[in-house]
C-alpha cells in the first residue's frame, strides 16, 4: 500500500479500493487457485490487453495484495502470487461468485 495513503471513512469504501477495476477482481479468482505467470494470467483474462494487466499487477503489488518474483534467467520468468493479504480477498471473491451464479439461476426462470 501506498505510503500513508488517506483511507476513506467508510469502510465498504476501503474494501472497493481493493475491488475497483473488474481486472482486479478476476486477478484475485485466478491467482486464488496458485501461482501464475504473467502469460498465464494473460490468457486467463482475455481480452484483458497488456498494458491494463501490467498496470493492474503493479497496482495489486504497491497495496501489498500480491507479490511478484522475478527469476534471474532468460527469457525472463515472472510469477505472481497472493500474500496473506491477498488471501484474505477469498471469501469476497467466493460471495460475489455465489451471488452471481444466484442471479444467473433467477434469470433463467
Amino acid at each position: 500500500m501506498q505510503e500513508k495513503e488517506k483511507l476513506p471513512a467508510c469502510p465498504v469504501e476501503t474494501a472497493l479500493l481493493f475491488l475497483k477495476d473488474k481486472w482486479q477482481v478476476l486477478i484475485y479468482r485466478e491467482l486464488l487457485t496458485g501461482t501464475k505467470r504473467f502469460s498465464e494470467l494473460k490468457k486467463a483474462l482475455a481480452p484483458v490487453s497488456q498494458k491494463m494487466l501490467t498496470q493492474n499487477l503493479r497496482e495489486l503489488e504497491e497495496r501489498g495484495m500480491i507479490e511478484r518474483k522475478v527469476y534471474p534467467v532468460v527469457p525472463p520468468k515472472v510469477e505472481y502470487s497472493l500474500t496473506p493479504l491477498g488471501e484474505t480477498m477469498a471469501p469476497v471473491i467466493d460471495a460475489l461468485k455465489h451471488w452471481g451464479e444466484m442471479y444467473k439461476a433467477k434469470n433463467k426462470e
